[in-house]
């Protein structure tokens, strides 16, 4: 299973991973492994993940269900869905298309849409996560105390937005996101080395989601490159 690869703890290893391509190197290598595997796998947004969805689709994901961590509602064409990053820079570039692919259905009323999302994913463990990092500390939409942080019974909830793009949102719960066996943050960047020092090496804390995800039962790694882990504390690294 993909839980099963042994990866290095970058979150502190300064130097492991040097920059932004060596990064999308690594993610796109767990993905792999998670697609082979025929892994439930939940897709993140935002500009990170590009190119490491771009090397991944290089291998087979025939037998792997593809779900995401939060989408914008939008609809799927529209530039500022997670679906079209994904789509793009993977989907479109497989020989083979994913057994499942389970889009969030942006271009519906936000409560429909994570009502109708809360149905289909709850009872599927999602086998891998992958999560980034916001300049503010958020993690999928779930945004400084914001109150679906609270949430403890629903599988996926739509969301307020907390910064750009001003749309509503839905997004995976904090259980959710947690009780996958093995989750995986990308960040990159020096702007974001202080959410990553709040994330990592700070107490869990509503003002910073990223904090409150871990791994239940399994492991969570954290792929930086030097800039995003330039403020972690040296006795962290290793």
């Amino acid at each position: 299973r993909a839980g099963g690869r042994r990866l290095a703890l970058v979150e502190v290893a300064r130097g492991v991973v040097g920059d932004a391509e060596a990064a999308a190197a690594e993610v796109a290598r767990v993905l792999v492994v998670a697609a082979r595997a025929g892994g439930e796998v939940a897709l993140t947004g935002g500009s990170s993940p590009r190119r490491a969805y771009e090397l991944a689709a290089a291998a087979p994901w025939d037998r792997a269900g593809v779900w995401w961590g939060d989408e914008r509602c939008v609809p799927p064409g529209d530039e500022r869905s997670n679906y079209r990053l994904a789509r793009e820079s993977l989907l479109d570039r497989l020989a083979r298309l994913p057994r499942a692919v389970h889009r969030v259905r942006g271009e519906l009323d936000p409560d429909r849409a994570a009502a109708l999302y809360d149905e289909e994913i709850r009872g599927v463990r999602l086998d891998l996560v992958l999560l980034g990092v916001g300049a503010d500390g958020h993690v999928a939409s779930l945004f400084p105390r914001a109150p679906e942080l609270r949430e403890r019974e629903r599988a996926a909830v739509s969301a307020e937005p907390g910064l750009e793009p001003l749309v509503a949102r839905v997004t995976l719960t904090l259980p959710k996101l947690c009780e996958a066996p093995l989750v995986v943050f990308l960040v990159t960047g020096d702007g974001k080395a202080e959410a990553v020092e709040r994330a990592f090496a700070g107490p869990p804390d509503e003002a910073v989601p990223a904090s409150l995800v871990r791994s239940a039962g399994g492991r969570t790694v954290a792929v930086l490159d030097r800039g995003a882990a330039s403020r972690l504390p040296p006795a962290g690294r290793r």
